[in-house]
């Protein structure tokens, strides 16, 4: 439940760290997050009992951790425009080399040092993400300069601007915030109860690290691959994409109770991993595309906090079944379904998208031929009060 509660925690508070983004800008959400997360980490290395780790690891540093991640996303949008889908994937891809390294690192660590001695060796790594967090300089104007008016002034900003429920108006935009939810109630399972589903039907024969390993290396190739391919897709039909990658991704969890080869597990796990890749590289990306440069932030922070109830509930579930059925087997089948619900939902969203696009060009079509025939109007009516003029002069 601490690491359950770490994980939805970096999603739930999302909404609140768009929302601080928008005010404040991203460098010093950032720097704030990563001192937050780094604080957290070094408490929970003092701790003797489990019940403080709900907080100080829980959520102190996993809100810690959300703050300093989201930015990390909008940051990229300032820069990049046509190479978008790229960036994000050298980006994203950092989190599968570490995925590659740190089981590896952390064993030898913990069986040299101990657990609380290792959670400080960690707090290295949250430091440089407070050093880093320092590099982020926003190009596109936020809700500070806009509202203070002045450099150095600053008022606070409206509830509109504060939470800027706006975006729920572009409806697909509401159907992706919903659709990928609904797949996620599965998603996350093989990755939470895949180790331990290995140890129950093979025992301690098997390395299973190597599944980690092979979960890792897939996804970074994946973010680099699908990050460049969405380049090349125009507008919303990145979607397909992220549809593509959940029926994958759910197919591959129903497979996995069906391998009684180790071999097979190592299969699922490549192609889970490469999907897996797909799926996270390409969503700020599509956030940029229904939503606009200007609401990305909040658009992000609203999904990733819809996405932190899922996140939290599916393990815990499939763990109960574990329990009372005695095999993984049910839960692994149970947990493709939501993937496979959640990209046919998403499959409408380009369909959705280009007739919005034609109804706002309709709507700016009819605001300009209305514009004009008033102005036909106007120097209609200027003409024939100046030719009874001239005439009156010419006579006199």
């Amino acid at each position: 439940w601490v690491s359950s509660l770490s994980m939805g925690m970096v999603f739930f508070c999302s909404p609140i760290v768009s929302i601080f983004t928008d005010m404040f800008g991203c460098r010093k959400v950032a720097v704030i997050g990563a001192a937050v997360g780094l604080a957290g980490l070094l408490s929970s290395s003092f701790v003797s009992t489990i019940e403080p780790l709900y907080f100080t690891y829980g959520v102190l540093f996993a809100c810690g951790c959300s703050f300093a991640y989201q930015p990390s996303l909008v940051i990229l949008g300032h820069y990049f425009k046509k190479r978008l889908g790229l960036v994000n994937g050298i980006v994203t891809a950092g989190s599968s080399l570490f995925t590659v390294s740190l089981p590896f690192l952390l064993r030898v660590l913990i069986d040299s040092v101990g657990l609380y001695n290792t959670l400080r060796v960690l707090c290295i790594l949250m430091f440089v993400l407070f050093l880093a967090g320092f590099t982020y300089k926003p190009l596109v104007s936020n809700t500070k300069d806009k509202e203070g008016g002045k450099k150095g002034k600053f008022r606070f900003p409206s509830e509109k601007k504060i939470c800027n429920f706006s975006v729920f108006k572009v409806l697909s935009y509401r159907i992706w915030a919903f659709g990928i939810p609904a797949a996620l109630f599965g998603y996350f399972v093989p990755y939470v109860h895949l180790m331990k589903h290995v140890k129950d039907r093979f025992g301690d024969s098997v390395p299973e690290e190597v599944l980690l390993l092979c979960l890792g290396i897939t996804s970074g190739v994946g973010r680099l691959i699908f990050g460049r391919v969405a380049d090349y897709i125009a507008g919303a039909k990145k979607v397909y994409l992220q549809v593509a990658s959940f029926f994958f991704i759910g197919l591959m969890s129903m497979m996995i109770p069906l391998c009684h080869v180790f071999g097979g597990l190592i299969a699922v796990c490549l192609f889970m991993g490469l999907f897996d890749g797909c799926f996270i590289c390409i969503m700020a990306p599509i956030a940029f595309e229904l939503v606009g440069a200007q609401d990305v932030s909040q658009a992000i922070g609203f999904l990733l906090g819809l996405m932190s109830i899922p996140m939290t509930v599916g393990p815990p579930i499939a763990g109960l079944l574990r329990d009372h059925l005695g095999t993984y087997d049910v839960a692994f089948y149970l947990a493709g379904v939501p993937p496979l619900i959640g990209g046919a939902i998403l499959c409408v969203i380009p369909w959705v998208h280009e007739r919005q696009k034609l109804k706002e060009k309709a709507k700016s079509a009819d605001g300009e031929t209305t514009e004009k025939m008033l102005e036909n109007e106007s120097t209609l009516v200027l003409d024939t009060t100046e030719k009874p003029d001239k005439e009156m002069e010419s006579v006199l």
